[in-house]
């Protein structure tokens, strides 16, 4: 068979039965794969059939993969077979984009799937498809890639200028035009983008109405010369600020938390969980979905236009590749890229780290009342998220924290934190197997942007509910967990975890045979116990059976296991639908300020004479 040819692919059936042409091709595909042993798992092969489940998703044996194939057909516009090892891209086709791919990845131009995939929904390999590129995964452990080895800090194969990409071409032709004075020769020089800035800022400030903004407008506009370009309305404002790409979606929500109306969900009017309304009753009976109140809503905030502005800016898009640039001297630990969790990473994700570009970010979230202690008792929690790839100086400050998430009250969402992140984890992980084309404004480059999660920041309540590990009882430790040595008080009857710490003493420490200063009469000889890694803790909530906590009946199969089993897991984590989270060194970190001030000065305070304690 002529492999220049690939029409094969979508020529699947023939008066209705498979053609003679599309069956060899299956056995063509399926050999060529196998002969690529780096783009298998434990002899498995990607899936690449039209199955909403497959579709290069998952990994299946090769007789799997011809029946799928056979009954599916093959997944839209994969002429090129870049997830089985295939460097060939078809000439035939002019929708590929040929402009200076890598030597050890194919870019393939999707902008014609537009029809056929959902951009924002949770398929991993097709998203993004506007302006975005597939991409070969290197979630395998045992890849190598001799172009990182050899080009640790290229940027592209093309070191000549590039004009920018049309998205953000359209942006900067937007600012432009905004920049503009709003008359001519007004004494201040204010600019139609810098008056929206200070509108929409006294309107947040002030808690001004819809009403009062379009009056001042109005009069702004009166008061000015005849040519001033203020806006007349605040729908006029909106309109504006909205051709700067930062979406924000409104997403409904169960109001139990069950659920979001969201993805393949969308189009439910009542919770498929408990079977609760999603929208308030009204007196007209309305089945248009805009009039109708939903219960409750959350608001999610898209991360990966906010990224790209970061290398639209001559202002960040230098400071984008500190990370790799500075100078680490071996002992003092300035910034993440200098911790080993970060040289893990890379380790064991060549072709990510081989773009320094590339972004890493970090995840916290913790609750806090709007209306503070003597108002309403409501509990709101923000999930934020931060680019590590800034320096020290830059990536903690306020305006490089961008809020993804506003997950909304009253109540804590506990174990239900999962069904919130849901658009999040969807589009981090499109962010890591297709990347978004981006534009470069300190090389003058166009490049395959792609997005990782190193960890999580939060307090040790919160832990539970990112992690799914229990922070209460006896196993509360994550550290320890079942080897956990806690003991019940007998008149209190509430756990404690002292005499715990012993254990991680060195062997011939003195302090682990002392009888007197600890539980009297005990010694401590066994060893400390041996943190899992990823891949193991994974294993074993496979092996129990636990549950995301969005999924139907998840709490009551999760509660099932946790009292059968008697282990701290809770339920399964949304976090490990990430393809590299369990190749992650550390996962979870507790933020510091609880570190400082619940553990040091407790120990500090208990430790210190009382006649250094001052009194109120």
């Amino acid at each position: 068979m002529d492999n220049t040819d690939r029409s094969w692919m979508y020529r699947r059936l023939e008066n209705g039965f498979l053609s003679s042409e599309f069956c060899v091709g299956v056995e063509t595909f399926v050999s060529f794969a196998l002969s690529h042993p780096e783009c298998l798992l434990d002899g498995k092969l990607r899936c690449p059939c039209n199955r909403k489940k497959c579709r290069n998703k998952c990994f299946e044996e090769a007789e799997t993969v011809k029946f799928h194939l056979g009954r599916y057909g093959f997944v839209p516009n994969y002429y090129c077979w870049q997830f089985h090892g295939d460097q060939y891209v078809p000439p035939m086709f002019p929708n590929f984009n040929m402009e200076a791919p890598s030597s050890s990845t194919c870019f393939v131009n999707r902008s014609t799937q537009q029809e056929f995939i959902d951009p924002i929904q949770s398929d991993q390999y097709f998203c993004n498809t506007e302006h975005g590129n597939t991409y070969f995964d290197d979630t395998n452990q045992n890849e190598t890639n001799e172009f990182a080895e050899e080009n640790p800090h290229t940027d592209s194969g093309n070191d000549d200028p590039q004009s920018p990409n049309s998205p953000v071409k359209s942006l900067y032709e937007m600012i432009k035009s905004a920049e503009k004075e709003i008359w001519d020769g007004n004494p201040h020089g204010h600019s139609l983008l810098s008056v929206l800035a200070r509108l929409l800022k006294m309107k947040q400030e002030h808690n001004m109405s819809e009403r009062n903004y379009n009056d001042m407008c109005q009069l702004m506009s009166e008061l000015c010369p005849s040519d001033n370009s203020v806006p007349e309305s605040f729908y006029a404002t909106k309109k504006l600020i909205k051709d700067l790409g930062l979406p924000v979606e409104k997403i409904d929500v169960c109001q139990n938390n069950c659920m979001i109306y969201w993805g393949e969900d969308d189009s439910l009017t009542e919770c498929k969980i408990c079977q609760h309304p999603r929208y308030r009753r009204s007196r007209r009976r309305s089945t248009n979905r805009k009039t109708q109140t939903p219960y409750k809503k959350m608001y999610y905030f898209p991360i990966t236009q906010r990224l790209q502005r970061l290398y639209a800016s001559t202002a960040t898009a230098s400071h984008m590749r500190w990370h790799k640039e500075h100078h680490f001297d071996g002992e003092t630990m300035t910034h993440p890229s200098d911790s080993p969790a970060w040289r893990h990473f890379d380790a064991m994700h060549p072709s990510f780290a081989s773009e320094i570009r590339n972004v890493r970010l970090g995840m916290s979230t913790d609750g806090f009342q709007p209306f503070g202690q003597s108002g309403q008792q409501y509990s709101s929690w923000p999930v934020i998220v931060t680019p590590y790839n800034l320096p020290p100086w830059m990536c903690m400050k306020e305006e490089y924290m961008f809020l993804t998430v506003i997950v909304p009250g009253p109540h804590n969402p506990k174990d239900k934190l999962d069904v919130f992140l849901q658009p999040l984890i969807a589009e981090l992980q499109s962010l890591w197997c297709s990347g978004v084309q981006t534009y470069d404004m300190h090389s003058k480059q166009n490049f395959n942007l792609r997005v990782a999660l190193l960890w999580t920041i939060s307090d040790f309540p919160a832990y539970a509910m990112l992690s799914g590990w229990s922070t209460a009882g006896k196993q509360a430790c994550p550290h320890c967990m079942s080897d956990s040595n806690a003991f019940t008080l007998p008149c209190s009857g509430k756990t404690s975890w002292f005499d715990n710490h012993r254990k991680f003493l060195p062997e011939d420490h003195p302090l682990r045979r002392n009888r007197v200063m600890f539980i009297r009469g005990r010694r401590v000889l066994d060893p400390a116990p041996i943190v899992k890694q990823g891949d193991e803790l994974l294993n074993e909530l496979e092996e129990y059976g636990f549950r995301p906590s969005y999924e139907v009946d998840s709490e009551t199969i999760n509660k099932e296991i946790a009292s059968y089993v008697q282990c701290g897991w809770r339920r399964r984590s949304i976090l490990w639908e990430l393809p590299y989270w369990s190749t992650n060194l550390i996962r979870h970190n507790l933020d510091v300020m609880h570190v400082e001030k619940n553990v040091f000065d407790n120990v500090f305070n208990t430790e210190r004479p009382t006649s250094f304690i001052r009194l109120a």
